[in-house]
């Protein structure tokens, strides 16, 4: 049986297409699959990536581990919210997923795996973790939406309150924690926007928020259809990036 995110019945009473993605019962489209690509390009399209995984990793070795762990080095970010993008490494060099890796301090750090490794991902860092002092704990409470496009973080910006001073200056690829939602800047789908992590109890009232933004003079500016796994493939394509489907 395939699991479900907490935007499921979202998807489905907006009439999403539901196929199987690596065990989950994921939206492909929800109509015209041209339009809602060109949605993400010009204005801005959100997407439910709950499927992947958050694990947070803490103790005084966090570092030192993920240093043996990843093929690249984690010691190279020194600033709080700093993410980097790495490979997975089994004990011979092989690669066994690609990831992201938000650093908060060199004692606490957060990886996002992809949905279809993370039961092998999972079970190969608690193996590996041997001899380190350092927790590892993954995160299915927490839910993922990407707001993607020219105009995602005026979205994002009034569906959450305070997040326009939390993240007006945020750096591409860097992420800052607002209260219980960590907003991240590391693009995507190759267009501008956020990443957000947040309690998956919020997640449907956080997504209905950014569908109602609204620009200047009350006209509807930020578009607000969901955009599907089908246009993460062909939005990535468009900008060159090939790699792990998630």
């Amino acid at each position: 049986m395939t699991r479900q995110t907490p935007l499921h019945e979202v998807h489905r009473t907006a009439g999403a297409k539901l196929v199987d993605f690596a065990g989950w019962d994921m939206p492909l489209h929800y109509g015209s699959q041209i339009e809602e690509h060109h949605l993400v390009r010009r204005a801005a399209g959100m997407f439910d990536v709950s499927h992947m995984l958050a694990v947070d990793v803490a103790g005084a070795d966090a570092q030192a581990w993920l240093r043996r762990l990843l093929a690249n080095d984690v010691a190279r970010l020194a600033t709080a919210g700093r993410a980097l993008y790495s490979c997975m490494l089994n004990p011979d060099g092989g690669v066994i997923d690609d990831l992201i890796v938000y650093h908060f301090s060199p004692s606490r750090y957060r990886i996002v795996v992809n949905a279809g490794t993370a039961d092998g991902d999972l079970a190969w860092m608690r193996q590996s973790s041997g001899g380190f002092q350092v927790s590892i704990a993954p995160r299915r409470d927490l839910a993922m939406i990407a707001v993607q496009g020219p105009l995602a973080r005026e979205a994002v910006w009034q569906a959450i309150a305070g997040s326009r001073e939390a993240t007006q200056s945020l750096l591409p690829f860097a992420a800052v924690e607002h209260g219980e939602i960590l907003l991240a800047r590391t693009g995507y789908t190759g267009e501008d926007g956020f990443e957000l992590t947040l309690p998956a109890t919020h997640a449907e009232a956080t997504w209905r928020g950014a569908r109602r933004c609204r620009g200047q003079a009350g006209r509807t500016r930020c578009a607000r259809y969901p955009a599907p796994r089908g246009r993460h493939e062909s939005l990535r394509a468009g900008h060159g990036r090939l790699g792990h489907a998630a």
